[in-house]
C-alpha cells in the first residue's frame, strides 16, 4: 500500500500543469548550449527532475519539444504577414490595386509591413534563431520547416511587389535574408539599434542610401535610421554605443559598425576602447 502511494505521487508530480513548461524551458538552456542534436531526452528529464517517461508523456519526442518552442515563433510570423498582405489593399496581397496605372503605394506599404514584420518576429525570438543557425535545427523537422519555408516565399512575395521581373525578385530574397543574419550574430545587442541598424541596410539594398522610400509603421512613414539622413550625426546614443562596443567585441571593425549605425568612422572611434581602437 505504501509504495502504491508513492508512485501514485511521482505520477502526479511528473504531470503536473507546470511540467511542460518546465520541460520547454529547460529544453530551451540545453539546446542553446548543446544544440538541439546533441541534447538527449533523458538530460532534459534529468535537468527537469522528472523521470524520461515523464517527459514522454509531454512530447511524443524531441522534434515535437522544438515545434512546440517554435509555434509562437511561427504564429507570429504568419500575423505579421497577413497584416503586410492587408496593408496591400488587395485580396491576394499582391499589392495590385483595380484599374490600370495606379499607385504602387499599397504594394509599397506592404513591401515594408512585411519587412519590419518579420525582423520584429525574428528580434522577439532571436536565440531560437541562433540555436538554428548553430545546427540547422528547424531543419529536422517535417512540417515545421514547411511552415518556416512557406513563411519566408510569402515574405518575399510581399517584398517583390506586383508583376516583378527577376532582378526584383532576387532583390526580395536579398532584403528577406539580411533579416535574419544580423539578428543572430549580434542577438546580444541591444534591441532598438540594431532593429534601427538592419532597416536601413535593407532600406539601401532597395532604394539606394538617399531613396525616396522609408519604412513605414502603422502610423504612417518611420522616422529614417540614422543612415538615411543627409550627413552623419555627430553623436551616439547608448543604446548605438553599446551595440557598437558589442560588434566591435565580436570582431567587427570601425568601417564596418559605422555603416551599420550610419555615423562617421571617427565617432565610432571615440568610444571604442583606446588599446583597441585601430582596425
Amino acid at each position: 500500500m505504501e509504495s502504491s502511494g508513492t508512485a501514485d505521487s511521482e505520477t502526479i508530480y511528473e504531470t503536473a500543469p507546470d511540467t511542460r513548461q518546465r520541460i520547454l524551458r529547460v529544453s530551451t538552456e540545453l539546446f542553446g548550449v548543446h544544440g538541439f542534436h546533441e541534447t538527449s531526452l533523458r538530460e532534459i528529464a534529468e535537468r527537469v527532475g522528472v523521470s524520461k517517461p515523464a517527459v514522454l508523456y509531454h512530447f511524443p519526442g524531441k522534434a515535437d519539444i522544438l515545434g512546440a518552442l517554435v509555434e509562437p515563433m511561427l504564429r507570429e510570423l504568419a500575423e505579421a504577414l497577413a497584416r503586410a498582405a492587408a496593408a496591400s489593399g488587395a485580396p491576394d496581397g499582391s499589392g495590385a490595386s483595380s484599374g490600370p496605372g495606379a499607385s504602387s503605394g499599397p504594394s509599397e506599404r506592404a513591401r515594408w509591413a512585411a519587412i519590419e514584420g518579420v525582423l520584429d518576429v525574428w528580434l522577439e525570438h532571436r536565440h531560437l534563431l541562433r540555436l538554428n543557425f548553430q545546427d540547422m535545427a528547424l531543419a529536422t523537422t517535417g512540417p515545421v520547416f514547411a511552415q518556416l519555408r512557406d513563411a519566408m516565399l510569402r515574405a518575399n512575395f510581399l517584398v517583390a511587389g506586383p508583376n516583378p521581373g527577376f532582378a526584383e525578385r532576387v532583390r526580395a530574397s536579398q532584403a528577406v535574408a539580411m533579416l535574419s543574419d544580423p539578428v543572430v550574430l549580434f542577438a546580444d545587442a541591444p534591441v532598438p539599434a540594431l532593429r534601427e541598424a538592419v532597416l536601413d541596410g535593407v532600406r539601401r539594398l532597395l532604394d539606394g542610401p538617399q531613396g525616396p522610400n522609408a519604412p513605414h509603421g502603422p502610423d504612417g512613414p518611420a522616422r529614417p535610421a540614422p543612415g538615411g539622413r543627409r550627413g552623419r550625426p555627430a553623436a551616439m546614443s547608448p543604446a548605438m554605443i553599446e551595440a557598437a562596443r558589442r560588434m566591435h567585441a565580436a570582431g567587427s571593425g570601425a568601417t564596418a559598425i559605422a555603416a551599420a549605425l550610419g555615423v562617421s568612422r571617427a565617432t565610432v572611434y571615440r568610444h571604442l576602447p583606446q588599446e583597441e581602437d585601430t582596425e
